[in-house]
């Protein structure tokens, strides 16, 4: 079975599929624990100032909470996954997640700064979902969120309303944009 992934800052909507791209299990899952900042980079990094809460930081103060929060991040990720897996009928193969550009700066100086600082902590999800699934023995693959699910649809072809459309019928609500694309990315990618 396969897990497709829709990440968003500190949680994700994760669409198990069987390779026939059935839907298995979906389910919010959480990437980090409670009570630490969602995006560190964005929002502490203080580019904007709708997101001034306090004294900004300077790049060590910043490096530090992002240390910070990605050990958050990997502890409750791996916490969601092993959730999810203990869950399924079968074991798990692969996971896909969205692609990040592997030439992404790692030093927080730079990825405080524009264009890096809007992308910065969706990056730091990707890493720590796809650093948890090779630790476990899983394939990961990456897909682009802006075409997968019309990549699926093709593939698909007169099966893609069907197979993308309806589980929301079969299972009910909830069905949204994130679902669709989380199995997309299972069957785009493998």
């Amino acid at each position: 079975m396969r897990i497709g992934i829709a990440h968003h800052f500190g949680w994700a909507v994760a669409v198990t599929a069987s390779p026939n791209f059935e839907v298995v299990d979906r389910r919010r899952i959480e990437l980090i624990e409670p009570g630490l900042p969602v995006a560190p980079i964005h929002h502490e990094g203080r580019m904007h100032e709708m997101h001034n809460s306090g004294e900004p930081l300077d790049d060590d103060g910043l490096t530090a909470l992002v240390a910070k929060v990605r050990q958050s991040a990997v502890r409750m990720t791996a916490a969601s996954l092993d959730e999810l897996v203990n869950s399924l009928p079968k074991p798990i193969t692969a996971i896909a997640i969205r692609g990040w550009p592997s030439c992404f700066p790692e030093d927080i100086a730079t990825q405080r700064r524009p264009p890096y600082e809007s992308r910065a902590d969706s990056v730091m999800y990707c890493q720590v979902l796809s650093d948890v699934a090779a630790e476990r023995g899983w394939g990961i693959r990456t897909y682009d969120a802006k075409t997968v699910e019309s990549d699926a649809a093709a593939f698909l072809g007169p099966r893609a309303k069907d197979v993308l459309h309806g589980p929301r019928n079969a299972l009910g609500p909830p069905w949204s944009k994130d679902h669709r694309t989380a199995l997309a990315a299972t069957i785009v990618t493998f």
